[in-house]
């Protein structure tokens, strides 16, 4: 294999690249990086000496410079993490979050219409399907595509657009569609992160609205672990839901951190509710268990504290980003 990988110095691409290289999956890996805030180098400084690894600042929507480091390094495999990602934000403005999540994702499929052996796995997020009731059944890659926030609604286009590519074109293109990640190199501004670091230095852990809406959250080194089965073996053309089955509320999701790095938990705040805050997420994962044979490893306690742990080591990597 080589690797083309995008967006690899945000949250879920540099774990990815470190899993790959430890476990000598493939020839080359490849980064390009916008580098927006999201975007940070000093996640894959360990490595950035392996002859294995190279690096490229580049937007993906810069298609003709894309496509020559895909010819020169012989590319064989891309796996797309570049997206703007954070829903506050995709509030605020959705205009990035349409020119990255589907305007970027058009650039990679023109590339693939002239290079049709290259495979793409096109990375997602549960948020597509939208909101769920306490009452109903995890949702399955067969349900509709009801995103609420500007940012699903770019994650859901994307895919779309991917998915057409395919019936009209053949292209050789899989999805994946994960529930919350959580562990390291996870940017501050995200739920577990920010509250760690808060809770770190003693300030307020405000919570949205009633703090009971509710997320199944998944350890980014299982997702690592699913998305290579699914670059490698997943059916050209499928979607792939990945998620752990461990929902728990923000409310619960705090008071463990304050557990477990002994902060009071008068420090909890609620504040005013997101716009449009979506209640619950819940995704099955049947075809990529039978299918794939995957399972998530981690419990969501012992990943937490790993997780926890990591930021209170490397606090020089969190620190310059508050």
């Amino acid at each position: 294999m080589k690797l083309l990988v995008t967006g690899g110095a945000g949250f879920i691409g540099s774990n990815f690249i470190h899993y790959v290289l430890a476990h000598d999956l493939a020839e080359v890996v490849i980064n390009v990086d916008k580098l927006t805030y999201a975007g940070n180098l000093a996640s894959l400084r360990d490595i950035q000496e392996d002859p294995r690894y190279h690096f490229y600042q580049l937007d993906i929507n810069d298609t003709a410079r894309l496509k020559r480091i895909i010819v020169t390094h012989e590319i064989t495999h891309i796996i797309n993490f570049a997206a703007e990602s954070h829903v506050d934000r995709s509030i605020e403005d959705a205009a990035p979050f349409y020119n990255s999540n589907v305007l970027g994702v058009m650039s990679l499929l023109r590339i693939l219409q002239h290079q049709p052996a290259l495979r793409l796995l096109q990375v997602s997020t549960d948020e597509v399907y939208g909101d769920l009731t306490l009452t109903q059944h995890p949702l399955s890659e067969m349900a509709p595509l009801k995103p609420s926030s500007p940012y699903a609604a770019s994650k859901a286009a994307a895919d779309l657009m991917v998915l057409s590519y395919r019936r009209t074109f053949g292209l050789d293109v899989v999805l994946t569609r994960s529930a919350n990640n959580y562990g390291p190199y996870q940017h501050v501004e995200k739920l577990i992160p920010k509250m760690v670091v808060n809770a770190l230095n003693a300030q307020p852990l405000p919570i949205y609205g009633t703090g009971n809406n509710r997320r199944d959250w998944l350890f980014v080194l299982d997702n690592c672990r699913a998305l290579y089965q699914v670059l490698l073996h997943g059916h050209p053309g499928e979607a792939y839901n990945v998620a752990a089955h461990q929902e728990l509320t923000n409310n619960a999701i705090v008071k463990k951190i304050c557990r477990a790095t002994d902060t009071d938990s008068r420090l909890i705040t609620h504040v005013t509710d997101r716009l449009g805050h979506d209640h619950r997420y819940a995704i099955a994962t049947n075809k990529i268990e039978q299918h794939l044979g995957w399972q998530p490893v981690h419990t969501f306690e012992t990943a937490l504290n790993h997780t926890i742990a990591w930021y209170k080591l490397n606090e020089e990597w969190w620190r310059p980003l508050l």
